[in-house]
């Protein structure tokens, strides 16, 4: 198997190939790609030049999809919960999300659509052209759909999360996506799930990169836990977490600061930063001075935490400057150039999976294995069992610790504070600009023009 930076470089053999995808396209439920342009035999009969078009895609979910930077959910949907106060310019996109002002003609709401339908497009052209080919080996096959499917799952799996129904996109069909309809949010859960157990019975257990940058079996069962919670399916949620849990191929490090480093054994799946750069988190949220010039985090926030916690002194930093002290997410400890990445940008580990299933354990009554499991969290955090014993106190004590084990990693605060419907109740006394219709995001203004078949807008929009 070629590695990923064998990859990067066949990418430029590739661009006349398919610089039809790969240049930025407005909305690609509207524009219809040439067939030949990425499903060729150029492509997709040759292990290398498929690989080229995975890491092309993990690259773009790492620098302008979703994640990571200041367009990513860590750093928007911080400012839209109750993690980060916004110290930028007035009237920016930012300072809408922060202040809850967002509109439909929002171009950050209109980039995370585009964006990610445009990743799904390719996908959605890797699971076909892989499925065509008639050059590749079984084996090879296998761990390529695996990761189209995957990433399919995982890209609607944001989208549902942000705006509410979607439209579920299973193929490179023109005629098919142009009058594309929304899902309710039931249809969209049972596709994301078929996906995703598509991609973990393909998937190898073993990574194909010695680096975790590419998923696999774990990495497909990680964002199932996640899913199967969020959906109320929980001996589901329990079962896909412990497959990891049980797996020793994965363990919580003791010591916090080495918990984001690149050769992390928590660490489930990661994104590699580009060319030995720092991660986008890093870059983003470490205050190198006083004041801060984008955001911090709410004082508010930081004064939550437990007395001898830990993550306190270790994923928070600090600065001041004679007037007032801010504190910033130092999770990644490495902002300025070095020429070699200490750090990756984690997008599943295995604290989250611990928590994960002392929730589903929770629900389904299991109590004192709820406890054991929220208590391997704190007990890493120098804090002492959970003195909660009730089914109720239980659940709230473990959406504490996802507050504080969690916070800043792309948008799982505001996905609690949405899914538990405790966001108004948070949020209202904090937000002046918050409405309760806050919960989903307006679809863009561009797309309902374009496809009516989209309508209604969100409500409140």
């Amino acid at each position: 198997m070629k590695s990923l930076e064998k990859a990067e470089g066949l990418k430029i053999l590739l661009s006349f190939t398919l610089i039809i995808l790969f240049i930025s396209c407005e909305d690609y439920l509207e524009v219809d790609f040439p067939q030949d342009q990425l499903t060729g035999n150029e492509v997709f009969n040759n292990e290398a030049t498929a690989t080229a078009v995975l890491t092309d895609m993990y690259a773009k979910l790492r620098d302008n999809t979703l994640l990571t930077g200041t367009q990513g959910l860590s750093y928007y949907m911080g400012l839209y919960a109750d993690e980060l106060d916004y110290y930028g310019s007035v009237g920016n996109d930012a300072f809408n999300f922060y202040n809850h002002t967002i509109l439909p003609t929002n171009n950050s709401i209109g980039s995370i659509w585009n964006r990610s339908y445009n990743l799904i497009y390719s996908s959605n052209s890797l699971i076909e052209g892989v499925s065509n080919s008639t050059s590749l080996t079984e084996d090879e096959k296998q761990n390529l759909l695996g990761e189209g499917y995957f990433i399919r799952g995982f890209v609607h799996y944001y989208l549902l999360q942000l705006f509410g129904d979607i439209p579920y996109i299973k193929t490179t069909d023109y005629e098919i996506n142009n009058q594309v309809k929304r899902m309710t949010a039931d249809k969209v859960y049972q596709n994301i799930i078929e996906d995703l157990v598509h991609a973990r019975d393909l998937l190898s257990q073993e990574y194909l990169t010695g680096e975790r940058i590419r998923p696999n079996k774990g990495s497909a069962s990680a964002l199932l836990a996640r899913v199967y919670l969020y959906n109320g399916q929980y001996s589901k949620a329990t079962m896909e977490s412990s497959l990891i849990l049980e797996n020793n191929k994965y363990s919580l490090v003791s010591n916090l600061d080495d918990v984001f480093l690149k050769n992390s054994a928590s660490t489930i799946w990661q994104l590699k930063p580009q060319n030995g750069s720092t991660t986008k988190e890093g870059f983003t949220f470490i205050i190198p001075t006083a004041p801060p010039v984008d955001v911090a985090l709410r004082p508010a926030f930081v004064d939550s935490f437990e007395i001898g916690d830990n993550r306190r002194s270790n994923w928070v930093g600090e600065v001041a400057d004679g007037t007032g002290t801010y504190y910033f997410p130092f999770k990644y400890k490495q902002r300025d150039e070095t020429g070699s990445s200490l750090e990756y940008s984690i997008v599943f580990r295995l604290a989250e999976q611990y928590l994960i299933r002392a929730e589903a354990r929770a629900f389904e009554n299991n109590l004192v294995g709820a406890k054991r499991d929220l208590n391997i969290i704190r007990n890493r955090a120098g804090l002492s069992d959970t003195d909660a014993s009730t089914k109720t106190d239980i659940l709230n004590a473990i959406q504490k610790e996802r507050k504080f084990e969690l916070f800043t990693e792309h948008g799982m605060r505001w996905f609690d504070l949405k899914r538990t419907g405790t966001a108004n109740n948070i949020l209202s006394p904090i937000k002046p600009g918050w409405k309760v219709t806050d919960v989903l995001f307006p679809l863009p203004e561009n797309e309902l023009l374009i496809n009516q078949n989209l309508q209604p807008q969100n409500p409140g929009y």
